[in-house]
Parts: C-alpha cells; structure tokens; sequence
C-alpha cells in the first residue's frame, strides 16, 4: 500500500503540471481536487470534459496505488463517462473515488465529480483497470 504522501508525491513528479491535490485516502475510496484554471476551461465558459477526464482517470489510479502501492504500469482499460450538470468554472472539482472491485488481474472503480461544495455531482464514471503481474 501507498500512504496520501507517497501518492501525492508521485503525482507532483510524475504529473508536474496536473493541479492534482490528494484530500484524503481510505479503504478503498479516495477523495482529490483538481484546481481548475483558465486553461481547463471550454468555449461557453465550462470546464472542459478531456480536463474531467483526466481528473477520473487519475482519482482510479490514486486509489489503485493506496490499495496496491506505486504500480505505476497499471493501465486504463475502460472508462466509461456521464457528464450529468455543467460544472462551474470558477470551482475546483472534487473527484470522489470508490473501489467496486479489486481483483489480482483488474480493478473496477467509480468516481463521482462535484464542482467544490456543491451537492449536485457534475459527471459520474466507472473505470477499469489492468494490473500487470508483478
């Protein structure tokens, strides 16, 4: 297993530039932040989905690690995305991760996106990913 600061190491050196920041790791389920800037935004003003995207993609990953530790050649092989309410743009976005399955060869996590400090979730996702054998 990996602590909170071993992955949230790892993805300041990793992810140099990703504005990822690890709230909390628990067993199973992850909470990250994502700080949105005027890059990540999209014509209209809104966070864009590659940038949401990213965010799920990484919240997985993250949670795979603190169950596993650093096995940094695990790869997404599904992910499948709902983008349910128009973020805001003037938010950071909240990636609330859960581990649904946590097998030997693959991993099954769904993540819920919130604009921060609202209740309404702005996209859901479930994701899967490979484990390469070690």
């Amino acid at each position: 297993m990996a602590t909170q600061q071993q992955i949230q190491h790892f993805f300041d050196t990793e992810f140099t530039d990703s504005n990822i920041v690890i709230e909390s790791i628990g067993q199973r389920q992850s909470t990250i932040r994502r700080i949105v800037t005027e890059r990540d935004l999209r014509p209209g003003g809104t966070v864009s989905g590659p940038f949401m995207m990213a965010l799920i993609d990484a919240s997985l990953y993250a949670t795979i690690f603190s169950e596993l530790g650093l096995v940094v050649s695990a790869v997404t092989t599904n992910l499948n995305i709902n983008f349910l309410n128009k973020p805001s743009s003037e938010l950071d976005v909240i990636a609330v991760c859960t581990l649904i399955k946590l097998g030997t060869k693959h991993v099954v996590g769904e993540v819920t996106l919130y604009s921060d400090g609202k209740r309404e979730p702005i996209a859901h996702a479930v994701g899967t990913y490979s484990i390469p054998k070690m």
